[in-house]
C-alpha cells in the first residue's frame, strides 16, 4: 500500500465505512459476543515526510485513568500503545498502532485491525464494567 486511497479501497471492501474523510476513515469491527469496536484509520506524516497509517480504537473516557498504569501497559505491549485523543470534545484513551506505508499489505492491515480491535474491546470491558460504548 502506497497511498491512503489504496488503504481506503481495501478497508471499504471489508467494512462499511462510518467516516470517509480525505485522510480519515472509520468503521465498526465486530468482536466477541456480538460487540463492536470502532476502528479509525488516519494518515500521519513523520518529520522526514514519510507517510504512516495510524490505526486506533477508543477505549473509554480518560477521566480517572492512572497515567502510570497506562505507561506500564505501553512498556509491556508488542503491538499497540495507549494515547489520549479528543472524542466529541472530551479526552479519551485510545489504543493505537502506527505502520509505515511501505510495509503495509492488505493482510497486514487486516491483522493489525483485528488485533487492536480485540485488545481494545477487552480493555474497554475492563474499565467500563462490561459496557460496549465504542
Amino acid at each position: 500500500m502506497h497511498s491512503f486511497e489504496q488503504i481506503r479501497s481495501h478497508a471499504s471492501e471489508q467494512h462499511s465505512l462510518r467516516t470517509n474523510d480525505p485522510y480519515l476513515i472509520s468503521f465498526d469491527l465486530t468482536v466477541a459476543q456480538g460487540r463492536h469496536q470502532g476502528i479509525y484509520l488516519t494518515e500521519i506524516e513523520d518529520e522526514d515526510g514519510n507517510k504512516h497509517l495510524r490505526i486506533s480504537t477508543p477505549i473509554g473516557p480518560a477521566t480517572g485513568i492512572d497515567a502510570a498504569r497506562c505507561l506500564r501497559f505501553n512498556w509491556e505491549q508488542r503491538i499497540g500503545y495507549l494515547a489520549l485523543s479528543d472524542l466529541d470534545g472530551s479526552p479519551y484513551l485510545h489504543l493505537c498502532e502506527n505502520r509505515p506505508y511501505e510495509l503495509l499489505t492488505g493482510d497486514e492491515i487486516d491483522r493489525v485491525v483485528r488485533e487492536l480491535g480485540l485488545l481494545g474491546d477487552r480493555l474497554e470491558l475492563s474499565i467500563s464494567a462490561g459496557g460496549d460504548a465504542f
